[in-house]
């Protein structure tokens, strides 16, 4: 049994060597890779010329995200006058390597493929549109192929142009919803912040979905929300600490029904007037807080703005 089995694996590892063909060598240090990253380089200073420079005279860039199968490939002119928009619309611009990433050229054995060399390039774009404000700060991976005269014969680019549809979108004022100074909503909150300072707790929650997450200023960024019975807890921690003898609304809430994605938004600000019970001390907390409703009017969602600084105050 042993010998049968000795027999398989050598036979599978037999197989699995003759699956393995070389096909050319990966350089992590290459003229090829010079070339590449000194074309990005005059990309990033502006100088259409010198990158022309760097592009074979029947140069081809492409998007390698599109799926048209009748695209057209961009052109050497095309990248010069690319350059040159670059600089006149962009500012603070860098293309700089990927943090712990590196090119790599590769020279394959392939007969078609003997006069040529690809360098692959993984790369963050940065910049700020000029006109609009719109922040570009992107992963590239492009493709290059470099010939023998070390001119860059094509480029195919993999990176996110979703931006330049906001780009677009932000030549011109658009509406995104309604906002509303009165509305069933509001009225929601101003009942139940009405409940908290009357201390029925049981009224306050029961405007908020038994689903609800709650996130206040002092969360760290990424950390889960809090659900509603963790909010429960904090709020009984903080009334036990704290005797709350009002709740003033500051100017008026605000409903948004937002056209993008018909989020129903309330915003409200407000002063809470309390006194700390371990030591008299009377405080008056601003509160800036964010509601996010479903249709049928629940709280599925709430951020709150405080400072926890003055609730310690000495």
């Amino acid at each position: 049994m042993k010998r049968i089995t000795l027999v398989v694996f050598m036979l599978l590892t037999m197989v699995a060597y003759s699956q393995k063909k070389k096909n050319g060598t990966i350089y992590s240090e290459h003229p090829a890779i010079n070339v590449v990253e000194d074309f990005q380089k005059s990309f990033v200073a502006g100088d259409a010329d010198k990158v022309m420079s760097y592009l074979a005279d029947d140069y081809k860039w492409w998007n390698g995200t599109n799926g048209n199968k009748d695209a057209k490939p961009g052109t050497k002119e095309g990248a010069g006058k690319n350059t040159t928009w670059w600089k006149e619309n962009v500012s603070y611009l860098s293309l700089e390597r990927t943090s712990g990433a590196y090119p790599d050229a590769i020279e394959y054995k392939d007969d078609d493929q003997k006069d040529v060399v690809w360098v692959q390039t993984w790369d963050q774009l940065k910049g700020v549109h000029d006109e609009t404000g719109v922040k570009v700060d992107m992963p590239v991976h492009r493709l290059y192929v470099v010939n023998e005269e070390n001119k860059i014969e094509t480029i195919i680019d993999y990176s996110d142009r979703t931006v330049w549809d906001e780009v677009g979108q932000s030549f011109e004022a658009r509406e995104n919803g309604k906002l509303y100074n009165h509305h069933d909503y509001i009225n929601h909150v101003r009942r139940m912040m009405a409940a908290l300072e009357n201390g029925d707790m049981d009224k306050f929650y029961s405007y908020y979905d038994e689903k609800a997450t709650f996130r206040n200023i002092h969360m760290e960024p990424g950390k889960t929300s809090m659900t509603l019975e963790e909010d429960k807890e904090g709020m009984n921690s903080m009334m036990e600490a704290f005797d709350i003898t009002a709740i003033d609304v500051q100017g008026y809430p605000d409903y948004l029904n937002y056209g993008l994605g018909d989020a129903k938004v309330v915003q409200s600000w407000w002063k809470l007037r309390m006194t700390r019970k371990s030591d008299s001390k009377k405080i008056v907390l601003p509160l800036f807080l964010i509601h996010d409703f479903d249709d049928e009017g629940k709280i599925i969602g709430e951020n709150a703005y405080y400072s926890q600084a003055l609730m310690q105050a000495k």
